[in-house]
């Protein structure tokens, strides 16, 4: 019978992500978060200065430091959203009605401006527009640049600086902003470990982003285009891990729709060995009340099933009257649900691709002789983190102690579903650094003198990427 091990890693495997704001930007509230179990801290770039942003992180690398706890880091940059521009009152559309949008710079009295001066070189007759989260939308009848013309479907007051979105469209506005490089620039400065990018639409975004930061800086994809879909394969491909982001991805799909493309973007990010994160209204009440609904605890759950590497709180703990007690609550959630999910899964999931490498192989096996062995834990030894990754993909049974040496590899991993990291100091050798492994597995109570661990690693020595070793050890 397998133990959880009693000290060192982390019984819960699913990781929570908290985003930072008014409601918990001091060093107490941050704290806070720690200690009742967030993983990866979230900066949006959308809000605040750079100032402030940058004063947050120092504090979770600080705390992160007293704390001896593993934090990564993750800055949200805001992409090319489409707004309604400046109106000087609320406007009341009515079914039937005939609108005008028209750029701000040119927008006359009677048409809505928009802060998108290409959507008349993006929009076709018979294209929806939706605004206001899709609460409001309209069908195009007529193009004529700089203006569209459009008939009201679903009518209701629109306010100024509403959300646009155009469902179906290849929105030709690029994907990085001029605001997107800026901020790009501030995080690689403050060395934050993950930069997601918004309305991501093809590889070639990620790409793009790719060429502007470190490779010590791992790139998370947000899916929230329909058309992000088209590509998918490609941008898992081109990207270090992915995000569902249910907000704008919501509104682009019938509602229906979302619950089933959740589940695809897990199961595919799951197949690639990527780190996945489930965002948006997880917890959305706990904004205003402190304890969550039953459907909210449901979705969380639902995730979990799904395979989601994490779980994320957006305005819950950035906004929230209630931040902490969200993620305690979480919490409470994922570890109810694990058990759960854990007895009806087992090591498949990289199996049904058709181009499994050597590595994927060493994953699989781990994971297999770890369940065959009864071994309490399986244990990495990783330098960028690529054997720690591919092994969790696999959803093995045990948790996984991954060590390495270095700084960046030991933040990021706290991403990752079933992952401890540890650093530990350079060594020479396999056999130097599994004396350092027995002694903190000893130590900190993760198995008994005599057990049988499963440690997986890569020769040569100290090589990142090259998994091909898969030992029995004793402790």
């Amino acid at each position: 019978m397998n133990r959880e091990p009693s000290g060192g890693v982390a019984t819960r495997r699913t990781k929570i992500v908290a985003t930072l704001g008014p409601a918990t930007g001091t060093d107490e509230r941050i704290a806070a978060l720690v200690d009742a179990g967030v993983n990866v801290v979230r900066v949006n770039a959308s809000h605040g200065t750079a100032e402030v942003r940058g004063q947050w992180i120092a504090a979770v690398r600080r705390i992160a430091e007293a704390r001896g706890a593993p934090i990564a880091v993750l800055m949200d940059l805001q992409g090319p959203r489409i707004r309604v521009g400046a109106l000087k009152a609320p406007q009341e559309l009515v079914r039937g009605q005939e609108v005008v949008f028209a750029p701000e710079a040119v927008a006359r009295k009677d048409e809505l401006p928009t802060t998108y001066a290409e959507l008349a070189q993006d929009a076709r007759v018979g294209a929806r527009i939706l605004l206001n989260d899709g609460l409001l939308s309209v069908e195009v009848t007529r193009v004529e640049p700089p203006r569209v013309w459009a008939r009201v479907v679903d009518g209701g007051t629109l306010t100024a600086h509403k959300g646009m979105n155009l469902p179906g469209l290849q929105v030709s506005a690029p994907a990085l902003t001029d605001k997107d490089r800026e901020d790009v620039a501030d995080a690689v400065a403050h060395g934050v470990d993950y930069l997601a990018l918004s309305f991501v639409r093809r590889a070639e975004d990620m790409v793009g982003l790719r060429a502007l930061v470190p490779p010590a800086v791992k790139l998370v994809a947000k899916i929230e285009k329909a058309t992000a879909l088209d590509d998918l394969e490609r941008i898992l491909r081109t990207s270090d891990a992915v995000m569902v982001a249910r907000g704008d991805l919501g509104v682009e799909l019938p509602f229906e729709e979302v619950p089933l493309v959740q589940k695809r973007l897990i199961r595919e990010a799951n197949r690639h060995g990527k780190p996945v994160i489930t965002a948006t209204q997880m917890l959305e009440s706990m904004i205003q009340n402190p304890r969550p609904t039953r459907a909210e605890a449901s979705d969380v759950a639902n995730a979990i099933l799904d395979g989601t590497d994490a779980v994320m709180l957006s305005a819950e703990t950035a906004t929230g009257d209630y931040p902490v007690e969200a993620v305690k609550a979480m919490d409470r959630i994922i570890r109810a649900m694990e058990p759960q999910a854990l007895a009806g899964r087992d090591e498949r999931r990289l199996a049904i691709r058709e181009d499994v490498t050597v590595e994927d192989a060493i994953a699989l096996g781990t994971a297999a002789v770890a369940r065959m062995l009864k071994t309490p834990l399986i244990v990495t030894l990783t330098r960028g983190g690529f054997t720690a990754r591919t092994v969790a993909a696999t959803r093995p049974s045990v948790p996984i102690l991954a060590v390495t040496t270095e700084v960046a590899t030991y933040r990021q991993l706290a991403l990752v579903w079933g992952v401890q990291p540890v650093r530990v100091d350079r060594v020479p050798s396999y056999d130097a650094m599994l004396e350092v492994v027995r002694d903190l597995i000893l130590k900190g109570g993760l198995a008994r003198r005599g057990d049988r661990i499963v440690m997986t690693a890569g020769v040569p020595w100290e090589v990142s990427g090259s998994t091909n070793l898969i030992k029995v050890e004793e402790v």
